[in-house]
């Protein structure tokens, strides 16, 4: 066995840590018989679909190019990955191929966008994102602009062009993509906070997620500070009020009201089967520990 199949192969363990294998059960429901929306449009996010029934849901954090190893976290149970293209050197390039390599996962894909432009999500919503998540929105201008350019007319301006999302999501996409689109919005910092309100208010937003560690970066204070947990707390009565979906590090899943969560990458994920393969943990336990904090 070569080191990336070894490496691949752990991967299925820790993902039972962490308590998400409901996901594959989920998925398979929902793809056995097409689900409709009232309208009459065909759904296929099935994260979408999850989250909307009032069940949480986590997705697993992608940093490598390498879609086998891509396939292993997209197949594990995790119902969205979280493909990291703020924070890591990922090239669309990359992620189509990964993407397209594992058409008909389980999990549904996300793709974080650097930032809410018009170049950087018509190339991931093209290449067959069906979430779209835009970090540090202190206003609701990109607000606006994160829905603008992920849907079509007449809900947004996202250009019609060529891509694999119809191989993916099928010829209906162009039809359908608006009501299956996901569009997450994180606010990071103390002006995003201030402008909380009236960024829930922007219609098309289906999540707003309480970035935990930069909210520490931009603020000073840490997680148990005052001043922090009043900044947390100002984000989550405005999101519930509003009726939109809360979310946050998958350790806050025990905070009330959260139901979108960011769960642990590549390593945190195969240091954890390590452990397990190596009879460190039991094959039940959470070991994923600090390594669950999202930013």
């Amino acid at each position: 066995m070569t080191i990336r199949s070894r490496i691949v192969a752990g991967l299925a363990a820790p993902v039972m840590l962490a308590g998400v294998t409901a996901g594959i059960a989920f998925a398979q429901e929902a793809g056995g018989a097409a689900s409709r929306n009232s309208g009459g449009t065909r759904l296929y996010n099935t994260a979408k679909i999850k989250l909307m029934s009032g069940k949480p849901i986590i997705g697993a954090t992608v940093y490598s190019p390498d879609p086998a190893m891509y396939c292993a976290m997209a197949n594990s149970g995790f119902d969205f990955t979280w493909i990291e293209m703020q924070h890591s050197p990922l090239t669309f390039q990359e992620v189509a191929r990964m993407i397209y390599a594992c058409r008909g996962s389980s999990a549904t894909p996300f793709i974080r966008v650097p930032d809410a432009t018009e170049s950087q999500i018509q190339k991931a919503t093209d290449i067959g994102a069906l979430g779209i998540i835009v970090p540090t929105v202190d206003t609701v201008e990109k607000a606006e602009n994160a829905v603008k350019w992920a849907k079509y007319p007449p809900v947004g301006r996202r250009s019609m062009g060529a891509g694999p999302y119809r191989e993916l999501w099928g010829n209906d996409y162009r039809q359908t993509i608006n009501d299956n689109m996901m569009v997450v919005i994180m606010i990071e910092t103390p002006l995003g906070v201030a402008n909380a309100k009236e960024i829930a208010a922007v219609p098309g937003i289906d999540v707003i997620f309480a970035a935990s560690g930069d909210l520490g970066n931009f603020s000073g204070h840490k997680q148990g500070d005052p001043e922090y947990e009043a900044l947390v707390k100002q984000i989550h009565d405005v999101v519930l009020a509003k009726g939109l979906k809360l979310g946050g590090p998958l350790n806050w899943r025990t905070r009330e009201g959260y139901s979108f969560f960011q769960g642990p990458g590549e390593a945190q994920l195969i240091n954890a089967g390590a452990k397990v393969a190596l009879g460190q943990i039991p094959s039940s336990g959470h070991a994923m520990g600090s390594a669950d904090l999202a930013h």
